[in-house]
């Protein structure tokens, strides 16, 4: 494993970090766990293979997250970067960042958080911490060594980082942006971040999964076609020289092995693949057309929509050209066991409009995608 210093933190971190945001569940009786048989020693696996960054947050996994993450670290907490967020919305008072964080303490186990974040940040979560002081609840904080360093994530426009890094000077260390071949619009915030002394850790290396599955642009980029493209993906955020370490959220033992053999890679990216992305990248805007990353904040809705699942299924379609696997997932979809509803139960409400990260026209999507996948052939 390969480590690189994380900022003006004096902390060295694996290039690789551990997402802690899809771990593997079971359903029993309505309520959803953590499949700690699974997910506990795919964990352990991550630290003995050199990952020493790992990423929850209070509401991942139906809450049971960062449980899981301490659970499967204990024994060697002092080893291990262990991160965390407060939820910015809930915040109503100064006093609740402290509740939030005694409680993230508790559910990890743990005596101390090494980067906590404040969640989410754009330029009205912003005003939430001032008005609420919470960059001085911070302070205390890490004076009483509860918290170590102090971040934000981010998924607001990209002139915003700029703003909140400058209000924050002195506060926050490091920032956990959005970044992937797909999705450069942060290049100039992270580079500016970089200059003032934050670390940079980059989020959905391979789109929220877009990457991952087979398609033309390893062979549009490098000429080959024997690289898969997530290894693409991943080498081309590893080879941005403003990032400290990509976090990816691994599912399975599969996905885990394969991210390691990439981070393990003597070089990411060369100079001539760069410019070659460059070009190809030009070429396939039509990825972004509906840029949904299956992050689920915008769950659960209201009459049980499964958004992130029909958008997925769309993407099959309209951007790999798995139009066959995109009817069937369809079709799967709305015969589902759980019986998760068809876009036509939506009431407008605009819930998940309000805590999309991507501030996606959700309900305008939704019409759109399903109208597609009916008359798909």
């Amino acid at each position: 494993m390969k480590y690189r210093n994380f900022g003006n933190t004096g902390e060295m971190v694996s290039v690789l970090g551990f997402g802690c945001m899809r771990l593997p569940e079971v359903e029993l009786n309505g309520k959803w766990y953590i499949d700690e048989e699974k997910a506990l020693p795919m964990l352990f696996k991550g630290y003995e293979s050199g990952i020493n960054y790992f990423d929850s947050a209070p509401n991942y996994c139906h809450k049971n997250s960062e449980y899981a993450m301490g659970k499967a670290l204990k024994d060697v907490r002092d080893k291990v970067k262990l991160t965390t967020k407060l939820p910015m919305g809930n915040i109503k008072s100064p006093s609740d960042m402290r509740e939030f964080l005694e409680n993230s303490l508790k559910n990890m186990d743990t005596t101390y958080i090494d980067f906590y974040h404040f969640w989410g940040m754009n330029l009205n979560k912003l005003e939430i911490a001032k008005t609420n002081d919470l960059f001085n609840e911070a302070r205390k904080a890490k004076e009483e060594g509860l918290i170590r360093h102090l971040s934000f994530s981010f998924h607001d426009a990209p002139e915003n980082m700029i703003d909140i890094i400058d209000a924050g000077e002195g506060i926050f260390e490091s920032v956990l942006c959005q970044y992937n071949l797909l999705d450069r619009a942060n290049e100039k915030s992270m580079a500016y971040a970089r200059k003032k002394g934050l670390a940079v850790a980059a989020m959905g290396p391979v789109a929220g999964g877009r990457l991952a599955a087979p398609t033309e642009l390893t062979k549009k980029i490098t000429g080959k076609e024997s690289i898969a493209t997530y290894e693409l993906a991943l080498r081309f955020v590893l080879g941005n020289e403003n990032i400290s370490l990509a976090l990816s959220g691994m599912q399975n033992m599969d996905m885990l092995e394969k991210n390691l053999a990439i981070a393990n890679l003597e070089t990411y990216m060369t100079k001539a693949e760069w410019d070659k992305a460059n070009i190809a990248l030009e070429e396939i805007r039509n990825f972004s057309e509906l840029y949904c990353t299956g992050c689920n904040y915008c769950q659960p809705c209201p009459k049980n929509i499964d958004i992130p699942e029909i958008f997925k299924i769309y993407t099959y379609h309209n951007v790999y050209g798995l139009t066959g696997a995109a009817k069937s997932g369809f079709e799967t979809y709305k015969k589902h066991p759980s019986k998760p509803a068809l876009p036509e139960a939506c009431v407008d409400c605009g819930m998940c409009e309000t805590k999309c990260p991507q501030q996606l026209k959700i309900r305008k999507e939704l019409k759109r995608v399903v109208k597609v996948l009916e008359e798909l052939k």
